[in-house]
This record gives structure tokens, C-alpha cells and sequence, in this order.
């Protein structure tokens, strides 16, 4: 079992930056791949950035490309989405999680884990 706990959301303007942290507990958090996801109200949930194992792999949905960075620290436990130049359109619930094994990580059904989500709000 992996615990996931999101935070660093919150209600910013357009243009501005925030990054997001997930906090890993449980089995060994290396040993997985991590994503996150966002869900928009009336939305279903959609793929953000993904990063493996090893953490030289990462993978961005072209509507944040550029502009979100994904990361992990293995020895903190850690995961994080560093999100800038952020736009209305990145309002939602975002959601870490964690996969096991060499799966398409931008499938969220691939997913064996997933936090409780931390809300960002961007206004115009």
C-alpha cells in the first residue's frame, strides 16, 4: 500500500507559478512511477506529466508542455508538479498517483494508487 497526500493548491491569477508536492508513505516509493492528473467540474479526470522510476523519463500532455515541470526526490519520499505561467484553463482538482511496473502512465487505469487531490484555482 502506498498513502499519497497532495498539497500546494490553491487560487492565483493567471501568469503566476505554484507547485505542487506529493508526499509518499507506506511500500517503497521508488519502486514506482508517478503521476498527476487534474479533474475539471463536469470533467473527467486527464492526464498532466508522468515521470518513471528512474526519473529520467518524463512524459507532459501538450496542454502544459513547456510551462509544467514534473519531478521526484526518492530519498524525501516526494513528488512534485512545479506549474507556471499557469491559466484559467488549468483549474481543477489535481491528483497525484502511483504506478507499478512499465505501464502507459498516461492511462489513469494504471494506476495502483491515488492521494485525495489538492484544488488550483486560476483566475483571469
Amino acid at each position: 500500500q502506498v498513502h499519497l497526500v497532495e498539497s500546494g493548491g490553491g487560487l492565483v491569477q493567471a501568469g503566476d507559478s505554484l507547485r505542487l508536492s506529493c508526499a509518499a508513505s507506506g511500500r517503497t516509493f521508488s519502486n514506482y512511477a508517478m503521476g498527476w492528473f487534474r479533474q475539471a467540474p463536469g470533467k473527467e479526470r486527464e492526464f498532466v506529466a508522468a515521470i518513471r522510476r528512474s526519473g529520467r523519463t518524463t512524459y507532459y500532455a501538450d496542454s502544459v508542455k513547456g510551462r509544467f515541470t514534473i519531478s521526484r526526490d526518492d530519498a524525501e519520499n516526494m513528488g512534485y508538479l512545479q506549474m507556471n505561467s499557469l491559466k484559467p484553463e488549468d483549474t481543477g482538482v489535481y491528483f497525484c498517483a502511483a504506478a507499478y511496473g512499465i505501464v502507459d502512465l498516461t492511462i489513469l487505469t494504471k494506476y495502483d494508487y491515488w492521494g485525495q487531490g489538492t484544488q488550483v484555482t486560476v483566475s483571469s
